[in-house]
């Protein structure tokens, strides 16, 4: 079985997240779905749990950090090509996200980011895959 990735992000509202979201084209899962939690598809092996900003204090013994004024990390995802990056970004700045700084456009590599509904960086990458070295 191949490793998943489950990333657990604080929101304000549950129902306006998972609109946002869907906007962009998202997927829930119904079987881990409730008042408190949802389970976003981004693909197969990953996952973004939105958890109601509460329900995510249960499972942490720190402050949430406020994503108003902080950066904790950067959700990063790959695209198929720069025009996927485009569309994708382009799609979640029209549902209300907040652009976070101009495209990154190094050749080989190209990039955009927003901030979504409750401040969470994402970053939306192309990279050419034959400009990748593959490791030994």
């Amino acid at each position: 079985m191949a490793t998943q990735i489950f990333v657990n992000l604080p929101v304000q509202s549950l129902s306006r997240s998972v609109e946002f979201f869907k906007q962009l084209g998202y997927t829930f899962n119904a079987q881990f779905t409730d008042q408190n939690a949802t389970c976003m598809v981004i693909s197969e092996n990953i996952y973004a749990m939105l958890l109601v900003k509460d329900y995510f204090k249960t499972f942490v013994t720190r402050e949430v950090a406020d994503t108003t004024k902080t950066v904790g990390a950067i959700i990063a995802l790959s695209a198929e090509s720069r025009a996927a990056v485009d569309t994708l970004v382009d799609k979640a700045l029209k549902a209300g996200a907040t652009k976070t700084k101009d495209p990154q456009d190094y050749g080989f590599m190209y990039g955009r980011s927003f901030q979504d509904l409750d401040g969470h960086h994402w970053e939306i990458m192309w990279m050419d895959p034959k400009h990748v070295q593959q490791q030994q």
